[in-house]
């Protein structure tokens, strides 16, 4: 099985024409992202239409932060979603992904703020 990419921060500092220095306040501003909390609450209400708008949010943060398995794992909830079929599970996977992925941000903050 390979590796799991939290956080791939070669690419995503070259997203940012290669300043690190911008790339770790984008970093930064994203820990204050609301949406994970926005998909859960949605979910727990049935609002799979917020669900879906919160989540595509998180995805295309995540696409463009270089924050590879956290744009996978939206990528799937999303993917259930519009099937309308969610796997109470990817939910969970999500979470967990993101809390490790914040961790992962705290290290390349830590190393280039």
């Amino acid at each position: 099985m390979a590796d799991v990419i939290y956080v791939d921060v070669a690419d995503g500092i070259k997203r940012v024409m290669n300043n690190s220095k911008l790339y770790a306040k984008l970093l930064t501003k994203f820990k204050s992202d609301g949406n994970l909390n926005e998909i859960d609450a949605a979910m727990a209400v049935g609002d799979m239409e917020k669900a879906q708008a919160s989540n595509h949010t998180l995805k295309g943060l995540a696409a463009n932060l270089s924050l590879k398995e956290l744009f996978n794992q939206s990528l799937e909830l999303e993917n259930q979603i519009k099937a309308g079929s969610v796997n109470p599970d990817q939910l969970t996977t999500v979470k967990t992904v993101y809390a490790q992925t914040i961790t992962e941000i705290d290290k390349v903050i830590a190393q280039y703020a």
